[in-house]
């Protein structure tokens, strides 16, 4: 495959996420979930049993750079359908039917991905990974500085 090289930027990072935003919200949709909830649902997921509501909270309000009440809002909607389910006094715990739909999904797009990333060179994927991981650094501190 051959591209021209257009600097790393606002409007390319942009283009990429939406892009594969884009594919990402085409499976999830398949099974009637939206993309905050899939994100919120990852974190239940890949976390070692239950999570403090509000560790999740955080992890999806860093996530998607939405405030604590709409991230309240996600896992409620999670738990109406019964994919996150409260625990004890504090905490949430993915359900069965949670764990289920997540292989699921991330099924169908692991495959996706892998095209995706088909013969880009490993040291090529390891720049862009730390040049983003250093922009969203950088971000993440910009908001902070903006909620002062």
């Amino acid at each position: 495959m051959t591209t021209t090289a257009r600097p790393l930027g606002p409007r390319v990072i942009a283009l990429a996420h939406y892009a594969g935003r884009a594919l990402l919200e085409n499976v999830l949709a398949r099974h009637g979930v939206t993309f905050p909830q899939s994100v919120a649902l990852r974190l239940a997921a890949v976390a070692d049993g239950p999570v403090e509501r509000e560790q999740l909270v955080d992890g999806v309000s860093g996530a998607l750079k939405i405030g604590a009440a709409q991230a309240h809002g996600v896992i409620d909607e999670l738990i109406a359908a019964r994919l996150l389910t409260p625990d004890e006094a504090s905490g949430v715990r993915i359900t069965d039917a949670g764990r289920e739909l997540y292989a699921t999904t991330t099924g169908e797009t692991a495959p996706i991905t892998a095209r995706i990333y088909d013969g880009i060179p490993a040291e090529d994927l390891a720049v862009a990974g730390r040049v983003l991981h250093l922009i969203n650094q950088r971000t993440d501190a910009e908001l902070a500085a903006l909620a002062k």
